[in-house]
């Protein structure tokens, strides 16, 4: 069964396509990759699925709603996790989760055992209560994503989930990321720029080049177009790699570079 479809679906900010009729299916229980050069679309993406920013044109389905005639009932069922900081660095891990609680709406008797329980399944039950600024950076995302499971969502979307964390930090996330889909069953996409971490945990990856689909599939079989030795670096190279390069003149460059800041 889908856990999400989107059809046709189109973004536009003036004369700049972000997403370009783009349809893909994610099946439930499945951790889905996106991947694509900055300014591909995958933010803008990920804001529409999450109810954040309309289409120009085209629909989508999570969790079994419809993102624009039924907003509130695909937010109940979601988790977001953006790229930028979102959690209070001058409140504690414990504070921090209570006032996500709280925002979620969660039943007062339920909250200290939703928190503790996801303190338990991140790893951070004995960072509970030091205050945030004090986290490493791979804490902070671990804080963040146990932020977003409180209310257990049925599709988790995480914007690039371990972007400016080392190795070590990496593993530790991914390692808590595929406890919880095996605990929760949820259904997780991701945006990411490291190709090995896509090749080792997406059941599948789709290619987004200037807003389009651009190829999905397995990431076996997308290597396995380009021979028995290719690497997912090696299909990101050669469906975008041409286009990478004639990267335009100083006018076209900052306007790319403006919108790939603004729309993702």
């Amino acid at each position: 069964m889908a856990a999400l479809e989107t059809f046709d679906l189109t973004r536009r900010f003036g004369d700049l396509t972000a997403i370009d009729r783009l349809s893909i299916v994610v099946q439930e229980g499945e951790i889905f990759g996106l991947i694509g050069p900055n300014g591909a679309g995958k933010s803008t993406l990920i804001k529409m699925l999450t109810t954040l920013l309309q289409p120009t044109s085209g629909r989508a389905n999570v969790a079994g709603f419809d993102i624009l005639s039924q907003a509130s009932q695909v937010r109940r069922r979601i988790g977001y996790i953006p790229q930028l900081l979102s959690a209070d660095g001058s409140l504690t891990g414990y504070e921090n989760l209570l006032l996500s609680a709280r925002l979620y709406g969660i039943p007062r008797a339920e909250r200290r055992r939703r928190i503790e329980h996801a303190f338990d399944i991140m790893g951070l039950v004995d960072a509970a209560h030091r205050l945030v600024q004090h986290y490493s950076g791979g804490m902070i995302r671990r804080l963040e994503i146990a932020q977003s499971l409180l209310h257990r969502p049925a599709v988790l979307f995480m914007d690039e989930p371990t972007v400016g964390l080392d190795p070590a930090a990496r593993r530790a996330v991914w390692e808590h990321v595929k406890r919880i889909q095996g605990e929760l069953r949820s259904t997780i996409l991701i945006t990411t720029h490291y190709m090995e971490e896509a090749d080792e945990h997406c059941a599948r990856v789709a290619l987004l080049h200037r807003g389009r689909l651009v190829d999905v599939g397995t990431p076996a079989a997308l290597k396995s177009k380009l021979g028995a030795a290719a690497t997912l670096d090696d299909v990101f190279t050669h469906l975008t790699g041409s286009d990478m390069e004639s990267a335009g003149d100083y006018r076209e460059v900052r306007r790319t570079r403006k919108s790939a800041r603004e729309h993702g």
